[in-house]
């Protein structure tokens, strides 16, 4: 009995250690074992679960080899005294036994309900010490998670650590984009002022842009990109956002395929950089009246838009 005891006092204080990972996670200077146990505390937990039933189905097994054995000594005429002294029970099949705190055998009418069915009795057999120790750590489990996430004073909450999972998500995502210079997009685009790159972007616009738009930008096939008036926007991120997918149905294509996200930037930024210059025969306007903000000067990225970059 004091082993049984000593054993539901270590359930308890296992499971109910369990129950406080959330705390020592989230804790100052919590450790990073902590923050994995309770990232997988369900697991744990149904590990248990699965230990558990596979302890459920080893009793079953030991039980049946049991019956076995006493149906052959019956046939042998063995008395069960006589394999009793002659076999030793095993130290760890004692402590399986008190976990499971079965009656035996020869002891089952003290438990008989005289329930009979079909040969099949009823027994009054206590619940499993091992069952008894978990249902009440969940009890334990139960009550501290609602202290931590409902009574306490930490005001802990699924939406706060939604809340700060984002942040981190976003410091991540800051230090990422610091770290790779190339990880250019329509969202993320700035215009460069630096004279290398935008003498860069020349060199492409005039190598593969100029045919329809010009070398100087006045538009010839495609729209004039010295003036006021786009098609499809005049802000840095809608002209990148045409260099990138390009307008299929006015015959210009995606150049995403063929050039990298910084060239791309260089030529979007040498093309806002040609608003004003005033090239000879520019092309009549097209599209809407473009206005950047007051005070923003060309190349900023706060400027409002009429329409979607001019192609």
């Amino acid at each position: 009995m004091n082993q049984l005891n000593k054993y539901l006092k270590r359930t308890l204080l296992l499971m109910g250690g369990i129950s406080l990972l959330p705390l020592a996670a989230n804790a100052k200077g919590g450790s990073p074992l902590m923050e994995l146990a309770f990232e997988n505390i369900f697991l744990i937990l149904a590990g248990l679960v699965i230990i558990a039933a596979a302890a459920t189905l080893i009793n079953m097994v030991f039980n049946f080899i049991e019956l076995q054995k006493l149906r052959l000594n019956q046939e042998l005429g063995i008395e069960k005294e006589e394999v009793t002294e002659a076999i030793q029970i095993p130290s760890w099949k004692k402590i399986y036994d008190k976990m499971w705190n079965l009656v035996p055998k020869d002891k089952e009418e003290t438990i008989d309900l005289g329930h009979d069915y079909d040969g099949i009795r009823e027994l009054d057999n206590k619940l499993p010490p091992w069952w008894v120790g978990m249902f009440y750590g969940t009890i334990i489990f139960a009550v501290v998670y609602l202290y931590i996430y409902q009574w306490g004073p930490n005001e802990w909450s699924s939406l706060q650590e939604y809340n700060i999972a984002m942040e981190d998500a976003e410091i991540q995502k800051e230090k990422f984009l610091a770290n790779s210079a190339s990880v250019v997009d329509e969202n993320t685009v700035v215009y460069v002022d630096d004279k290398d790159r935008l003498l860069l972007g020349e060199e492409i616009f005039v190598k593969s842009c100029a045919a329809c738009h010009g070398v100087q930008g006045q538009g010839i096939v495609g729209p004039n990109l010295t003036d006021d008036y786009w098609i499809h926007g005049g802000s840095i991120q809608s002209i990148f956002k045409t260099i990138k997918y390009g307008v299929p149905e006015k015959g210009m294509i995606a150049w995403a395929s063929q050039l990298k996200p910084t060239t791309m930037q260089n030529v979007a930024s040498y093309i806002q950089s040609l608003k004003g210059t005033n090239p000879p025969n520019p092309k009549d306007k097209e599209g809407e009246l473009y206005v950047p903000e007051e005070s923003t000067p060309i190349g900023s990225n706060d400027a409002v838009e009429t329409e979607d970059a001019k192609n």
